[in-house]
């Protein structure tokens, strides 16, 4: 019998101790430091891609894509304010500073929204006037830091989103270092200039829901109860905290996963806090539900949200928006081999060899040193990422992934993309089927409820 073969114990990595974890306490033994880094999780998590749709046969009758119209308007905050945002698509642009990103490409941003459709926001450290003057439809971020919170501004918006938490670090504060710190942005965040800025982890006046409910009205009143009030959670305790933003008076919530990305923070807060987006849109939807506030309060989510595919499996499982921000990142020319500028193509390889990494592989955000010219505020950077150039880009991903969404919807027998429900997905792991609460595809179990 030829027994299966094992690499000698000289050659046997552990398990528990392999090459990553081996060089993480070596670096923590030699520096006395955390590591700090931008985007999302690397860990392998479960995730839309562990759903499917069935597709229309017989017992669904499929919709013909060249004759019939499948509807994608999608509406948000209805409950209490007297101008609800009206979008042609359900697909949002999330929250990221200016600071984090380059003027150029808040421009391009808002440029790119516009055409289709929809809506970006403005993330920390104010609202510039290229992302105000290019966004049709402009978001407002009150978060706990308040850097360059105006209420000028604020009347500006066409609605205003309070963020208690992102879901790469649910529970931490903001972070900004140094070498992207230039004049404008301290200026704007009334910081000094070139000098790490970090965020609260909560918002300084308040300590509850109670205050909460202050704050909403404190925004309402202020911009006369026209503009919707969104409330952001980062995702972990994700049922109780949809109630109580309710309870405080969101019209929109905004749940972010722990697949969302950040410009930095701890390594140790984007791989180990937060739970994942599967596990918190069925959460998310049961509390709306349990509250009998489906429909009324909407909810958006966010947190690796990628293609057309996770967009209609947001929206099946309850969602009526998502929100999308490293695939924006990515469709601008984040960890791309090269970058346009004046209409040529130019190589960025070197540049990330630079800062030890390759293109695919960087997570370099908070250097400020990105080769590409989106996260950075480097004068010369920065012109790598022209607005017309970075628009035409955002557009067209973002109308790539309206139309696999509608091509889904038709599939599964759809008029209008908010008609996607529960009953056309499936899992393909037993932990999705347990997280979305989902039958395992060719049964009728659900995990833990069946």
């Amino acid at each position: 019998m030829n027994l299966p073969s094992h690499n000698p114990p000289s050659l046997e990595e552990s398990a528990g101790y392999d090459r990553r974890t081996l060089n993480y306490i070596q670096n923590a033994a030699a520096h006395g430091l955390y590591e700090i880094r931008g985007l999302g999780a690397k860990r392998r998590l479960p995730h839309f891609d562990d759903l499917v749709f069935l597709g229309a046969s017989l017992t669904r009758y499929p919709l013909e894509g060249y004759r019939e119209k499948c509807v994608t308007k999608t509406v948000l905050g209805t409950r209490y304010a007297s101008k609800p945002i009206e979008l042609e698509i359900p697909i949002t642009i999330a929250g990221m500073s200016f600071g984090s990103l380059s003027a150029n490409v808040k421009e391009a941003i808002g440029l790119a929204a516009t055409e289709v459709g929809t809506s970006t926001t403005t993330g920390d450290g104010g609202m510039t006037s290229e992302e105000r003057l290019s966004s049709k439809t402009l978001i407002y971020q009150c978060l706990p830091s308040r850097y360059g919170f105006n209420p000028d501004d604020v009347r500006k918006a066409d609605a205003i989103e309070i963020v208690i938490g992102q879901g790469a670090k649910p529970g931490g504060g903001g972070m900004l270092l140094g070498q992207k710190i230039n004049p404008r942005v301290a200026e704007m965040r009334t910081l000094p200039e070139g000098v790490d800025q970090r965020s609260a982890c909560r918002h300084p006046d308040w300590t509850g829901p109670d205050d909460l409910t202050i704050k909403i009205q404190e925004l309402r009143e202020l911009t006369d109860w026209e503009k919707p009030i969104y409330v952001k959670v980062g995702a972990s305790r994700t049922f109780n905290d949809v109630k109580l933003a309710v309870h405080a008076g969101a019209d929109v919530v905004v749940v972010d996963g722990m697949q969302g990305g950040t410009a930095a923070t701890q390594t140790v807060f984007i791989e180990h806090v937060g739970i994942p987006t599967l596990a918190a849109v069925r959460q998310a939807v049961d509390a709306l539900e349990d509250l009998n506030m489906k429909g009324k309060v909407q909810l958006i989510v966010s947190g690796g949200i990628r293609t057309g595919a996770d967009v209609a499996k947001a929206i099946a499982m309850g969602a009526d928006a998502v929100s999308i921000g490293q695939g924006i990142l990515v469709a601008l020319g984040c960890n791309s081999h090269t970058y346009i500028q004046d209409g040529e193509h130019h190589s960025a390889v070197e540049d990330y060899a630079d800062l030890g990494t390759a293109p695919g592989f960087c997570h370099h955000c908070h250097t400020g040193k990105c080769p590409v010219g989106v996260t950075t505020q480097d004068p010369i950077l920065e012109k790598r990422l022209e607005p017309e150039v970075g628009a035409r880009r955002v557009k067209n991903y973002l109308k790539t992934l309206n139309m696999e969404l509608t091509t889904i919807a038709r599939a599964c027998g759809k008029q209008n993309i908010h008609h996607l429900e529960r009953e056309d997905l499936v899992a393909l792991t037993v932990e999705a089927a347990a997280m979305a609460r989902l039958p395992l595809a060719g049964t009728q179990w659900i995990p833990g409820w069946q």
